[in-house]
């Protein structure tokens, strides 16, 4: 029975952490695309045991693909500060932070503030109770 050769893709050395964390950009990529095609699957399907068999392995991918992106961020320490201050950025986003305050989030020179600090002040109405 014919085999893929496990050595085909073989290089005469090893990768750099850079090297390594561009490969495993495209892991993510083929991982992305995987969740995407399983869940167009599910879509297209009525058949229940497909569906749970696809929503399976589409939730293994989704693993796949945060378990990468965890190892790109201690091979590639750029990565990982945009990572830090990309998280700093949405909290500041979704709790209404003015844009300055947003866009100073990694800036040399300008202190970012605290997401407590940028916050508009929050005052309770009658309207707002009723939510």
């Amino acid at each position: 029975m014919p085999q893929t050769n496990p050595f085909h893709s073989l290089v005469p050395r090893k990768m750099t952490d850079t090297e390594l964390a561009r490969s495993i950009r495209l892991n993510i990529e083929a991982e992305l695309d995987a969740i995407n095609l399983y869940a167009a699957h599910i879509d297209a399907t009525d058949n229940e045991d497909a569906k749970a068999i696809l929503r399976h392995v589409m939730d293994e991918e989704r693993e796949h693909a945060a378990l990468f992106w965890q190892l790109i961020a201690r091979l590639d320490p750029e990565q990982a500060q945009h990572d830090r201050e990309a998280s700093e950025k949405y909290t500041l986003i979704t709790t209404g932070a003015p844009h300055e305050a947003v866009e100073a989030v990694g800036k040399e020179g300008g202190e970012a503030r605290t997401v407590a600090e940028t916050s508009p002040v929050k005052h309770l109405t009658v309207g707002s109770l009723r939510r």
